[in-house]
């Protein structure tokens, strides 16, 4: 990872919205912006952190961590992926950033194509890992429609420290290494774990099929070929609907990124240089 004296990491209040927390990377003069955005359950920092050596050389790094993950907005009204996309819009205004290359994992996917969608100025590429453009079959769509008001009600009156201790003792079944593991704990600590359960809902609801053929930027998909959460049919069917979209395979299970970085580094760096050659320039 690069040194703090290369990073700036800070809050910053979105207007309307509330306070976030955005850690970025200086870069070099006129570097091309990466806006990196995670997937769910995680920070930003836990989805991304293997990646800021490789692409802090090339690129410049924005970081957020999204609506009740890690240190995002604290909203009071339930999790919607449009408001994650457009918090990033608004972390890039007050950032004065005017064009940069969305780069989404798992649910930052989603909010990756909602902010093409909604903020079309800005975003100039695309660059989407272990995702999809639909998550469910229309009938766990509306099975996911009718439940979420019942989860919402019992996340409210579950005790937190319950909550907290059920996903601690998930991830020590679920991450075998001590080490990856004890630092996976820590990161998702200050996570509000209702919130998380609204956005897994969420997903589970999400289509942009009816739309997705519409993206006219350059597009990169990493498909982890393995993948147990978002099956490999679901990544294909989404870059097949991309126009001129370019995939990068990896024999990966969805937490690759943290698990296995010596698959994932080298394909997203690929999947990233793709993406800005199609670009061209891009001051």
């Amino acid at each position: 990872m690069p040194t703090a004296s290369e990073w700036t990491e800070h809050k910053i209040e979105l207007p309307g919205r509330g306070r976030t927390f955005v850690r970025q990377s200086r870069g070099a003069a006129n570097a091309p912006t990466l806006f990196l955005l995670h997937g769910l359950g995680a920070t930003g920092l836990l989805n991304w952190r293997t990646t800021f050596n490789a692409l802090s050389e090339q690129y410049r790094l924005v970081v957020i961590d999204h609506h009740g993950h890690g240190r995002g907005v604290r909203a009071r009204t339930p999790f919607r992926l449009v408001d994650c996309a457009d918090d990033a819009a608004a972390v890039a205004r007050e950032l004065n950033l005017d064009r940069f290359v969305a780069v989404g994992y798992s649910m930052g996917g989603p909010i990756a194509q909602l902010l093409w969608q909604r903020h079309r100025d800005i975003v100039k590429g695309m660059v989407l890992c272990a995702t999809a453009c639909r998550f469910a079959p229309r009938g766990r769509r509306r099975l996911s429609y009718a439940v979420s008001p019942i989860l919402n009600n019992l996340g409210r009156i579950a005790p937190r420290n319950v909550i907290r201790s059920a996903a601690r003792r998930w991830l020590s079944e679920a991450i075998t290494d001590p080490g990856i593991r004890e630092f996976v704990m820590a990161e998702i600590g200050s996570s509000d774990f209702v919130t998380v359960g609204q956005a897994a809902a969420a997903i589970q609801r999400y289509s942009s099929l009816s739309w997705i053929d519409e993206i006219d930027v350059p597009t990169s998909v990493v498909l982890t070929e393995k993948d147990r959460l978002v099956p490999a049919t679901n990544q294909q069917l989404m870059a097949d609907r991309i126009r001129g979209a370019v995939t990068h395979c990896i024999p990966g299970d969805h937490s690759v990124c943290v698990t296995h970085p010596e698959l994932f580094v080298p394909a997203l760096a690929e999947a990233c240089e793709s993406v800005l050659e199609r670009v061209g320039n891009f001051s």
